[in-house]
């Protein structure tokens, strides 16, 4: 069931024991081992998968090709639509392969590497909504100084520094994951390499590293979601105080785009993260990182592209320019 390679005990990271031996690759088991599901399954992902890639692709290329979309509103959201391909990316591929494959392998360094692409891509999000938030709160409250405030480079220092902080504390939490002894079985009951579920497969007490995880999830998770509210706490009372009933529903219809894809990523996010091992559920949490994973890349373009008279009017524009030339 599972292939190790003996390692000497003493190069073990708080191994107990000397002649333990090390994991040199993972299986993940995925949704279904049947091959009429399997196959469905894997027209299912493909459709996700390529509608989520085209979708926010095309965001990207609307918002590049269109001037009149060169607003730090558009920017962040070419940001989030990029964040959103290889967010989904990182896991989507691999699945479909293992879907058709009959090896449904990983090697350790893949698991690793995975393991932290995904974090770091996934804090990054987490971050990032608090900036998209900012971007509101500033567009909504102080609507005169919204191109100066959002200045071209705080807008590039927002997005550099998003980036770092996932990067940086995915590292953290990966090494901690990855450095624990894995010794046993190496059936990893799941379409990727996800933390809590490889960290079930340690032989040892995972307390410590609970805990580590813990600290970074509320700094991570709790503290961006608690900005996010605090921002849009300030733009409704910012709103109600607006005289016009058609001002006040335009203004609350720019937020609803955010709010909705802040609830889809952060709800379930927030319970695979920030609940101990003990309560670990395989087939439920595979269920659950799907909606953070795979729909709410799909869900942002059409929920951006549908509200959006801006991006429906780049659209339009760009097909009609296509059937000039054509």
């Amino acid at each position: 069931m599972y292939k190790c390679d003996s390692i000497p005990g003493p190069t073990m990271w708080m191994l107990p024991l000397q002649n333990q031996s090390w994991v040199s690759e993972f299986v993940l088991l995925g949704f279904s081992s049947d091959p009429i599901s399997n196959r469905i399954l894997f027209i299912a992902f493909l459709l996700l998968y390529l509608s989520s890639v085209l979708g926010n692709g095309l965001i990207i290329i609307l918002i590049c090709l269109d001037k009149h979309l060169h607003t730090p509103m558009y920017f962040f959201l070419c940001i989030l639509s990029l964040l959103d391909m290889c967010y989904v990316t990182t896991t989507v591929p691999q699945m479909l392969v293992h879907i058709l494959a009959h090896s449904k392998t990983i090697s350790f360094a893949g698991c690793w590497l995975q393991m932290y692409i995904f974090g770091a891509l996934g804090l990054t999000e987490c971050i990032f909504f608090v900036v998209m938030a900012y971007d509101r709160y500033v567009a909504i409250c102080y609507p005169l100084r919204y191109t100066v405030i959002l200045s071209r480079g705080l807008c590039m220092r927002l997005v550099a520094g998003t980036w770092a902080c996932g990067f940086l504390f995915s590292l953290i939490h990966t090494f901690f994951t990855m450095r624990l002894p894995y010794c046993g079985p190496n059936v990893i009951n799941h379409y990727f390499c996800e933390g809590p579920s490889v960290r079930s497969l340690a032989c040892m007490d995972t307390h410590l590293i609970e805990v580590v995880d813990l600290v970074i999830s509320v700094f991570m998770v709790s503290a961006p979601l608690f900005l996010i509210l605090a921002s849009y706490i300030c733009i409704t009372l910012a709103i109600l105080k607006i005289k016009s009933i058609q001002a006040r529903c335009k203004a609350f219809s720019t937020c609803a785009s955010h709010l909705t894809v802040v609830t889809f990523f952060y709800a379930p996010a927030t319970y695979i993260y920030m609940r101990p091992n003990s309560s670990y559920s395989p087939e439920r949490d595979k269920q659950i990182s799907l909606f953070y994973n795979v729909f709410t890349a799909l869900l942002n373009p059409i929920v951006y592209s549908l509200r959006n008279k801006d991006i429906k009017s780049a659209f339009l524009k760009v097909m009609g320019h296509s059937r000039r030339v054509a």
